[in-house]
């Protein structure tokens, strides 16, 4: 035990969590964070209402989707009609053609099932933007190769199904109205078009790569990337997956397909998968690519300074809809997430899987709706923020210019919270939410700062508390 533990005993551990609900992705979940006051101006014009003003240059191409801290992940294609389902097993997800080694005769007949007419990209859009995520990335092309656009290149897509319609226009339309960035999830990896290669082991004898040209797939891979940066308006984010065949997907491919997206719409942004990673670059690093990088399912240990990243995490198991999955993540452990992420100075990607009648699950709407009540308090204390200025504490924080924002889920029976080497003295300290506004005590001490919190915790899920300062708050080593 520290010096800090024997002396202040309960008011130094007491944002440390009870394990509860404790991510089976090994994520630690945030207990106590910092965030900023309200947002500045930052978002590309005509995506958000115009309190967020507009981008100013490729300069400031990043601060919206630093400022933006959440957004809602979408995976929907032909493999949600199957719902995890093949010969019995229920298993499955958007791997299901790969994994279930389904004949790709056989998965062409999901064209003529795929007609999902509850799809409501209206309710998609408020869900986002209720939840407080201020974008949303909807999979155009998962790897089984299916685009749920009606491209003019190739022919598995959209047009040949009963619903016939543009679910990519009806989605950025629907964002645009509800003040959420429209981004496109697209896939390098393809199982279904001729060229791509490697074939898939499995199927090396059915599907022979005689005649196959790579070089062929890629200009077809460049003419759908160019149908979507051209004909949907401004895209915030080109997140791109499937880059790990290295054989035939080569660094120099993905630096081009980068400098094709850039020239097509210079403020994009491109997650670190265009593209292998270079020997040396870390799991944060978005490389010379791209400009984030992408953990998936876990929150990193600890942010790098300098380095921009995204967590992508599934609300159940996983990212396609799967009927028998039933894992679903609690409220309370989500606002972990979510905390834990902004803690660390990155955003959280968190998906939902439409059913295959385009409808959503009623357990993730519940859980958005969940998560839009608590951001709907305490929104200011997850956007815009920045990573902690401490280390190797128990809980988490991250701060902004004059306020510190603590995200208390276990309330201390001494109901006292150190900071410990906080040398500033805020002016205020009340707990955000509360119906009792007034100041709480605080105090200083050698060890940094004590504050006294109300007897209860003011909210069920997650209590927040704002420091606010009358300049940037000091933080020393001891």
């Amino acid at each position: 035990m520290n010096a800090l533990a024997r002396r202040y005993g309960a008011a130094y551990t007491c944002a440390t969590m009870k394990r509860r609900d404790f991510l089976r992705s090994g994520t630690h979940a945030a207990l106590v964070s910092m965030a900023a006051p309200r947002l500045s101006a930052a978002l590309p014009a005509g995506m958000l209402p115009s309190r967020w003003g507009a981008i100013g240059g490729a300069a400031d191409k990043m601060r919206w989707w630093r400022e933006a801290r959440f957004g809602m992940f979408v995976h929907f294609g032909l493999y949600s009609t199957l719902a995890g389902e093949w010969n019995g097993r229920t298993d499955y997800g958007e791997w299901i053609r790969n994994n279930a080694r389904i004949p790709i005769s056989q998965y062409d007949t999901l064209l003529d099932r795929f007609n999902p007419t509850a799809f409501d990209a209206d309710r998609l859009a408020s869900l986002a933007a209720g939840a407080g995520m201020k974008y949303l990335v909807i999979t155009t092309k998962h790897h089984d190769g299916f685009a749920l656009w009606p491209s003019r290149h190739g022919n598995f897509n959209v047009s040949r199904t009963p619903y016939r319609r543009d679910l990519m226009r009806a989605v950025a339309d629907a964002c645009r109205r509800h003040g959420v960035v429209p981004c496109w999830y697209h896939s390098i990896m393809d199982w279904h078009h001729p060229d791509y290669l490697p074939r898939r082991a499995w199927e090396q004898d059915a599907r022979p790569a005689a005649g196959a040209s790579f070089d062929r797939y890629v200009q077809f891979l460049h003419a759908q990337v160019e149908e979507l940066l051209t004909q949907y308006g401004d895209i915030g984010v080109m997140w791109f997956d499937g880059e790990w065949e290295g054989d035939s997907w080569t660094r120099e491919r993905g630096l081009a397909l980068a400098e094709h997206c850039r020239r097509l719409q210079p403020s994009v942004l491109l997650n670190s998968r265009v593209a292998p990673k270079a020997a040396g670059d870390s799991e944060l690093s978005g490389g010379k690519g791209g400009d984030f990088g992408t953990p998936e399912q876990k929150v990193p240990d600890r942010g790098l300074a300098g380095v921009d990243w995204e967590s992508c995490i599934t609300m159940n198991d996983n990212w396609g809809f799967n009927r028998a999955d039933h894992h679903w993540k609690s409220l309370p452990t989500l606002v972990e997430i979510l905390t834990n992420t902004a803690s660390k100075g990155g955003n959280l990607l968190l998906n939902v899987g439409p059913m295959g009648d385009g409808s959503l699950p009623p357990e993730s709407v519940e859980r958005l709706e969940g998560l839009g009540r608590w951001m709907k308090k305490y929104g200011e204390a997850i956007h815009a923020t920045q990573a902690s200025p401490f280390e190797g504490l128990p809980f988490r924080v991250t701060h902004s210019p004059r306020r510190l924002n603590c995200f208390v889920t276990e309330w201390p029976a001494e109901r006292e919270v150190l900071f410990p080497g906080l040398r500033s003295v805020p002016t205020t300290a009340r707990m955000l939410g509360a119906t009792n506004r007034e100041s709480l005590a605080t105090r200083a001490v050698d060890a940094g700062l004590v504050v006294t919190l109300p007897e209860e915790a003011t909210d069920p899920v997650c209590s927040v508390l704002a420091l606010d300062f009358s300049s940037d708050p000091r933080v020393t080593d001891g």
